[in-house]
């Protein structure tokens, strides 16, 4: 079956030429191949990144570079990845860019870190189990650098 999802040519641009994006599932689509079949890949052996979420947590030290060049969840994180919500204004990497000029924060202790507002991350912020950042203000604010704890840091 093929799925039809309705989009922009570009996607910041609500404004700009709609267009049909057609695709199916890797799933549906294997069965048009005889004698196909599919492998199950652990995610040990992988990190997928569908969005800017999953890029954060990848930046960060919750994620190690093998000697073989292999990127994989650290140790200590026993197979869980940090949980990510960033505001919709980081949808594309570019802005997700400027929330962290001096690299990602420490998310090697994190389950969970929800960004809310328009931040930016001082160097040697460390995030350890849930923590909320909240900037309600029009204008971009700083996470200070320093180590961040189950709380809900207002900006």
């Amino acid at each position: 079956p093929v799925m039809k999802n309705s989009k922009t040519v570009d996607p910041r641009d609500k404004e700009s030429t709609k267009v049909f994006q057609l695709e199916t599932a890797m799933g549906a689509a294997i069965e048009c191949f005889e004698g196909a079949t599919a492998l199950v890949i652990p995610r040990s052996r992988f990190a997928p990144v569908k969005t800017t979420n999953d890029l954060f947590a990848l930046r960060s030290d919750a994620y190690t570079l093998t000697k073989d060049f292999r990127i994989t969840l650290a140790e200590a994180r026993n197979g869980v990845p940090p949980d990510v919500k960033l505001d919709g204004r980081y949808k594309f990497t570019d802005a997700m860019e400027k929330m962290i000029p001096n690299g990602p924060p420490s998310l090697i202790d994190c389950k969970k870190i929800v960004v809310e507002g328009e931040v930016t991350f001082a160097k040697d912020v460390v995030i350890k189990g849930t923590v909320t950042i909240k900037n309600s203000g029009s204008a971009p604010k700083e996470v200070a650098s320093g180590t961040y704890e189950d709380k809900t840091v207002e900006l």
